[in-house]
């Protein structure tokens, strides 16, 4: 189905014709919904060099298996202005859950090395043989893949399912918990729009991505923005979600001792986050920075505390607009 201002049913016999002349009806974004397609490499290869022919502008969400998606798929996709949408997800054998690791480092090295965007779908208390580390084990591997962003079945308003019967291991405050834990990243890495600089973030904290969401899920109960506080991300944009990262960051900075650090960690949080709106919203900024704004986006800032002893103070205030070739920016 096409997620649109019209609502379109694409199928492998007519979706040539349907696309040719999605561009008259103004579609922009399409999400592809047909399983015939997404679960046969030869007719998804054939959708995917449609659209290169016939729409090339349209912005398409692919939810595909990461079994699908082997060097000819993702070389097509690569063509295209798209997002994969993959289920981060094992299988119960014999009351014991398994998840490849593997598998799915490999699939996500290929992604990455193409450019391509992806993000992962995350469920709990699904399958038998799961838990709350096993969860928590999965959420910590899936941020180590650089992901564009990480959804949750189970937090969607129009999810149906039901835990596993069999999944014993997982009480009532078991998914209370997880559900604090899973909105917790929700909010901060993918609506944070976290992925560029998450990892490197966290790294002086010396903490697991899980134990630090679940301290961010903590603090947002604290603070009525939990999941459970009726507050909603629907309700804020990136500026609001940016706040409560420093916010957080400015706290577990101070807690662990490396309120040092934190100047270089505001820096780069707010650098990122402004070329983010400049692409995502068009939004242009001004901000006033504490060091060379080239560096912060360089390979170097990837170590925070090497880029805090190596670098020097450099006081300015830059504007982020759009350029010719995407977001940019210029001293003032």
């Amino acid at each position: 189905m096409a997620e649109s201002s019209n609502l379109i049913k694409i199928t492998s016999l007519n979706f040539e014709s349907e696309l040719a002349s999605f561009e008259e009806k103004g579609i922009t974004e399409f999400t592809l919904q047909d399983s015939e397609i997404l679960e046969h490499k030869g007719k998804l290869l054939k959708f995917l060099q449609t659209v290169e022919k016939k729409a090339p502008g349209l912005f398409v969400t692919l939810p595909v298996s990461a079994s699908i998606l082997d060097m000819d798929v993702v070389k097509a996709c690569s063509n295209l202005f798209c997002t994969l949408e993959i289920p981060l997800e094992g299988i119960s054998k014999g009351n014991t859950y398994l998840f490849d690791k593997k598998f799915f480092s490999k699939r996500a090295q290929m992604l990455n090395n193409f450019g391509l965007v992806f993000g992962f779908d995350l469920n709990f208390a699904c399958t038998a043989g799961d838990s709350v580390k096993l969860f928590r084990d999965r959420l910590d591997f899936a941020l180590s893949l650089y992901p564009n962003h990480i959804d949750f079945p189970q937090l969607e308003k129009n999810y149906s399912g039901e835990p596993s019967k069999t999944t014993a291991t997982f009480s009532t405050q078991d998914i209370k918990m997880t559900k604090e834990t899973a909105f917790a990243c929700q909010t901060f890495y993918t609506y944070g729009r976290a992925v560029t600089w998450f990892l490197a973030v966290l790294a002086p904290l010396k903490m697991t991505p899980s134990k630090f969401f679940q301290d961010f899920a903590e603090w947002q109960n604290h603070n009525n923005c939990g999941i459970y506080s009726g507050w909603s991300i629907d309700s804020s944009n990136h500026k609001d979600v940016e706040k409560m990262q420093l916010a957080f960051l400015k706290f577990k900075y101070d807690e662990k001792k490396k309120n040092e650090l934190f100047e270089v960690v505001s820096n780069i949080v707010r650098l990122n986050g402004a070329l983010a709106r400049c692409y995502g919203e068009g939004e242009e900024s001004i901000l006033d920075m504490n060091y060379n704004p080239d560096e912060l986006l360089s390979g170097g800032a990837f170590d925070i505390q090497s880029f805090h002893e190596n670098s020097f103070l450099e006081n300015s205030r830059i504007k982020v607009f759009m350029g010719d070739d995407g977001p940019d920016f210029k001293y003032c």
